[in-house]
């Protein structure tokens, strides 16, 4: 397969549709051989090639280095995460299912403040609601909530350096991933028989929807 002419749209298409779940390949294999491409139309070529084939490699690569980023600082995880459900109560059953489970944990403790938890009532003429029913979270407006919630993410963004932690361990992860798929030479005679197919397979498939 000549990868001069797949374009990185065929690429992310086809990592779309890959099978994830195949194991890594070897270290062995992973830093068996580099050498400095000697045009630009082959770094294009081999990057492609190198990032399709050793992708699982690339996403335990990038695992890792999170996990260590987040070991050396584990308060930006729970900024991360903070981050995350802020985003999430956006989602109105998710707001809704995390509403309805923290009430009821906290009607097992107080009934009474369970009860002032709940949504007020919207107004209903014949049969229908006058308004566009609003989501809460606790008995508050989902937009009061959110904002609450976000404010205080973005102090602990601040306060841990959460966005420094995220970042450099991004920047680490991309850098290194662009500087082996450039540098790692393919041997297309022998151990890329495998995926080459499993791509043109793949290929094959999207080209018949």
């Amino acid at each position: 397969m000549d990868w001069g002419n797949v374009t990185v749209i065929d690429l992310v298409e086809a990592l779309q549709e890959v099978d994830w779940t195949t194991p890594p390949r070897p270290l062995s294999e992973f830093f068996a051989k580099f050498s400095v491409p000697s045009s630009v139309a082959k770094l294009e070529s081999r990057s492609k090639c190198n990032f399709y084939y050793y992708r699982t490699n690339y996403f335990i690569l990038l695992a890792v280095i999170l996990v260590v980023a987040f070991l050396r600082n584990p308060l930006a995880l729970f900024a991360v995460a903070m981050a995350a459900f802020c985003i999430a109560c956006f989602n109105d059953s998710f707001a809704l299912s995390v509403s309805h489970k923290i009430t009821k944990s906290v009607r097992r403790i107080s009934p009474q403040l369970a009860a002032k938890m709940r949504p007020p009532m919207m107004p209903v003429i014949r049969g229908r609601p006058t308004a566009k029913r609003a989501v809460y979270i606790c008995g508050q407006s989902r937009n009061v909530v959110v904002l609450v919630m976000a404010a205080v993410t973005l102090l602990l963004w601040f306060l841990t350096s959460a966005f420094l932690t995220v970042f450099g361990a991004l920047s680490i992860a991309l850098a290194g991933i662009i500087l082996h798929s450039s540098l790692r030479t393919p041997n297309l005679k022998a151990r890329l028989n495998t995926f080459r197919e499993e791509f043109r397979a793949v290929w094959r498939t999207h080209g018949e929807f």
